[in-house]
């Protein structure tokens, strides 16, 4: 069929792949380089260091955006799918795992700079914690396109039966 060719659900398993991938580099990235700015500031300022750890927490909070549209993406896939419902996935799986990289990277520089900036000055803790907000909310932004898309993915394959 034109409309469901056999190799329809390429599109839809790398969707699942690029959410989970780009995900974790953006939750990997901003650990990693939370972490370093959090073991810099612990050096002097052990006090702060579990109230500082909040960037690399925000962080990991972005591979779980991932592997929730992984999971939901891969129980869309099946052996006979429209190219239309794997086009849908492809960019489902995008749309989270992009905006999460880009989270990672805002949440890693800003978590860097901001456990830095709090041992010195600890009222820069809560204007730290609204950056972080910010940079997280991007990939909330992707996570919720990904969940629109995948509702619009499931009722076209009705055209393959």
């Amino acid at each position: 069929m034109e409309y469901c060719p056999v190799y329809a659900p390429f599109f839809g398993t790398m969707g699942c792949t690029a959410a989970i991938v780009f995900s974790c580099l953006g939750a990997a990235y901003g650990t990693a380089k939370s972490g370093v700015g959090l073991s810099a500031m612990g050096v002097l300022r052990p006090d702060l260091v579990l109230k500082c750890i909040v960037p690399v927490v925000m962080a990991g909070i972005l591979g779980i955006y991932g592997i929730v549209v992984s999971v939901m993406l891969s129980g869309g896939l099946a052996l006979k799918q429209t190219l239309f419902s794997g086009f849908i996935q492809f960019g489902a799986g995008l749309s989270v795992g992009l905006s999460c990289l880009a989270a990672g990277i805002a949440i890693g520089i800003t978590g860097d700079a901001g456990v830095r900036a709090t041992a010195q000055q600890p009222r820069m803790f809560v204007g730290m914690i609204l950056i972080l907000i910010f940079a997280e909310v991007l990939g909330l932004y992707g996570l919720i396109v990904a969940l629109i898309l995948n509702t619009k993915a499931s009722g076209a394959d009705a055209l393959c039966a």
